[in-house]
């Protein structure tokens, strides 16, 4: 019987809004004998591979984490449970059935890209195929990655399952990240070295030899953190990323935007100040869009905005949304005078005269702060253009800015160049305070893991910063007192920060697939 495969793909936003990449019209269910033919087939393939990744809020990674860190409540409606869930570590059937679902999909789509690419005639076009290709191990180790820091020991697949053949036991951590460090690697080589100046506006989104080469710094500083290893198997060593981080930052062509507030629509000065969706911070950006037109299936927009949107009304410039992640007030008055990161970060009700035109309503965990470096705004709203609030905003997310780059190029670098870790330091901190003025001496990796706190605040890098320097540092920086109970939380070290696997796909797999720790 032939193996059916239907094409998924987005339609794209305008191609002035640097969306064209996924301007792709559907194709029809059809079988994988009459598919893979051509180069058209084979993109369409990969736009289908690409697609996942603007799946379901429920299913973000940045937004779950966010919440089980330190510096978000669960939040959202009195009645809502998945999000305090989160934020308590609180076993919930099912909770995590999105993220699951969403990154296992992404990787079995990169996998059938990757069995068939050679089915395809590109008739001596062999650059084509060889960049496709190398896209397609982008992917597979993004979902990876994000998969096996929730889950941990997850099952490994690098071809499609046969029918009959799904019960597949979990293998250990280090064979996922080696998996993630070569497919990477291999993307990072094949990739054509094109700065950011250089990429097509319709290519925006698309990953990037910049992009596989951040991603690998990334994935070796929280590795080797989190597994207290010296490297990624033997595959990826510190000589390693420190190279690849300093490829990026010195022949990406990426830079910091000028001024911090100017990064995020819902902060920057003016339109007109507003560095733009596809702006030169983001090394690797996933795109959104509102052409869904109130469609829930489309899987077009970024849901994550509605839900951390202020619950339930619009106070301008914002848009109403559903109030999930409140901020705490720790996180607000972590900086210090002069730091234009607060007001870019968060909302504060009170600051920004709010007082009496807020109404809490059914808004659990109330602390007066929201997110706002996403948080859907007033003007140009998805209503407005025809979708729907809930399903149809389109604000891009910045998964790797340049200036996350720059804190892993001074981590990488502390021991063995401390003067070029200074320098970098010195750039984030230099754009924050407008100034020279506000520079602190670097001597230990704790201030640049404040630092991050600070310049990546809100934007689902802080829980795996914590869990990569030990339980025990997540533990004091998570664990809340309060004199309100809603707001006690009590990080759970027995889950050694992991996430609970759905039960659903416990009973689906017959027992073969295991609980984490601290969740049986």
């Amino acid at each position: 019987m032939k193996k059916i495969f239907a094409a998924i793909i987005l339609t794209g936003l305008m191609s002035s809004c640097g969306k064209k990449f996924l301007e792709t019209l559907p194709v029809d269910t059809v079988t994988e004998d009459d598919f893979y033919k051509t180069p058209a087939d084979a993109y369409q393939a990969l736009v289908s591979a690409y697609s996942v990744l603007n799946w379901d809020g429920y299913g973000n990674i940045a937004l779950t984490s966010e919440i089980a860190s330190d510096d978000c409540f669960g939040g959202g409606g009195n009645s809502d449970n998945g999000w305090n869930q989160w934020d308590k570590s609180i076993k919930m059937n099912d909770l995590n059935s999105a993220a699951w679902t969403k990154y296992f999909t992404g990787i079995y789509r990169a996998n059938v890209f990757l069995q068939n690419i050679d089915k395809v005639k590109f008739n001596g076009d062999d650059a084509t195929k060889k960049r496709y290709t190398a896209e397609a191990h982008f992917l597979r180790a993004y979902y990876y990655f994000d998969l096996v820091r929730m889950f941990g020991n997850v099952p490994l697949l690098t071809k499609p399952l046969e029918p009959g053949n799904y019960n597949i036991p979990q293998t250990s951590a280090d064979s996922v990240y080696s998996l993630i460090a070569s497919d990477l690697k291999q993307a990072a080589a094949d990739l054509a070295p094109t700065p950011y100046a250089g990429i097509p506006k319709g290519e925006s989104g698309r990953a990037s030899k910049w992009a596989a080469e951040a991603l690998l710094g990334r994935v070796f500083l929280y590795y080797t953190g989190y597994y207290n290893k010296p490297d990624i198997a033997g595959v990826f060593t510190q000589t390693d990323a420190i190279a690849a981080i300093e490829d990026v930052i010195n022949n990406s062509g990426y830079s910091l935007v000028p001024k911090y507030n100017n990064l995020f629509r819902a902060s920057a000065e003016s339109t007109t100040a507003y560095a733009g969706q596809n702006n030169q911070e983001g090394v690797f950006t996933i795109q959104y869009t509102y052409l869904g037109m109130g469609d829930q299936n489309q899987n077009n927009g970024n849901r994550v905005q509605v839900m951390i949107g202020i619950r339930g009304q619009v106070l301008a410039p914002y848009y109403k949304g559903w109030g999930a992640a409140t901020v705490n007030e720790a996180l607000y008055h972590s900086f210090a005078p002069g730091d234009s990161r607060q007001s870019a970060s968060v909302i504060s009700v009170d600051g920004e005269g709010f007082t009496s035109a807020y109404a809490k309503g059914d808004q659990a965990m109330y602390t007066g702060y929201f997110c706002k470096k996403y948080t859907p705004l007033k003007d140009k709203n998805a209503d407005d253009l025809g979708g729907s609030f809930q399903w149809d905003n389109f604000d891009n997310y910045m998964v790797i800015r340049f200036a996350d780059v720059l804190l892993m190029g001074a981590e990488l670098n502390l021991a063995a160049n401390a003067g070029k870790a200074q320098q970098y330091l010195d750039k984030v901190r230099d754009r924050a305070f407008h100034d020279q003025a506000h520079r602190i001496t670097l001597s230990s990796k704790v201030q640049i893991m404040d630092e991050r706190r600070l310049e990546l605040s809100l934007e689902g890098q802080r829980y795996w910063d914590l869990l990569r320097q030990g339980t025990a540092v997540a533990k004091q920086s998570i664990d809340n007192t309060s004199a309100n109970p809603q707001f006690n939380v009590s990080f759970r070290t027995a889950t050694n920060g992991l996430f609970s696997i759905p039960e659903t796909q416990i009973n689906l797999s017959n027992g073969t697939l295991k609980q984490n720790k601290g969740w049986e």
